[in-house]
């Protein structure tokens, strides 16, 4: 790596602050049952940010927890409920599930009032971490850790054009179709996926 002047992957586990109740409606129906039986029954998502070219970009990303893979991703430059809206319409309009829940934490952009009616107008069942709880949604929390280690912090974008090549290679060319997983017996997301339907 020093030969080559790649920068060192950094694993440093990070600590929260765990907050104490909640109170409010955003319910975690999850309750951590990252392991689900079948494509489509669960989904879940979250925001992080990537510098390109001066400026900061919003990942959103939408992953079945049956398989780990990303379903769909968006990058903005506004971390609104729009992006998060613009990525699950992407995984909903792509998979058309019929029963689903969609979790995530409870940042504003999945609160919102037009984000919510967005998934009651298509009948999802929407589950919330608790706050201070990052674990909640570890899946993603623990996609993010690979994109950055393995990725985007090995990088330096000029561009968001860059950025969003760097992205779906990563994605589509590393990620969902060569990354194997220990939860999945160590298959990659589209081979688990497409081990389930083979036998359905």
């Amino acid at each position: 790596m020093k030969t080559m002047e790649l920068p060192a992957m950094a694993v440093k586990r990070l600590k929260f602050k765990a907050l104490a109740t909640d109170n409010d409606e955003c319910v975690n129906v999850l309750k951590k049952r990252f392991n689900q039986t079948a494509p489509d029954l669960v989904w879940a998502s979250d925001i992080t940010y990537i510098r390109a070219g001066g400026k900061f970009y919003h990942l959103c990303v939408v992953i079945d927890l049956f398989s780990r893979k990303i379903i769909s991703y968006k990058i903005s430059a506004h971390p609104d409920a729009q992006l998060a809206k613009d990525a699950f319409l992407a995984a909903y309009n792509k998979r058309k599930p019929k029963s689903l829940m969609f979790h995530s934490d409870r940042g504003s952009q999945y609160t919102a009032f037009s984000f919510r009616t967005l998934l009651d107008n298509c009948s999802v069942v929407q589950s919330f971490s608790k706050r201070g709880h990052p674990y909640d949604n570890a899946v993603v929390e623990s996609f993010f850790k690979f994109l950055k280690t393995e990725e985007t912090n090995r990088r330096n974008y000029q561009t968001l054009k860059e950025l969003e090549l760097s992205i779906f290679k990563y994605i589509e060319g590393y990620y969902n179709s060569k990354r194997p997983h220990s939860s999945l017996g160590y298959l990659t997301p589209n081979e688990a996926e497409a081990n389930f339907y083979s036998q359905t």
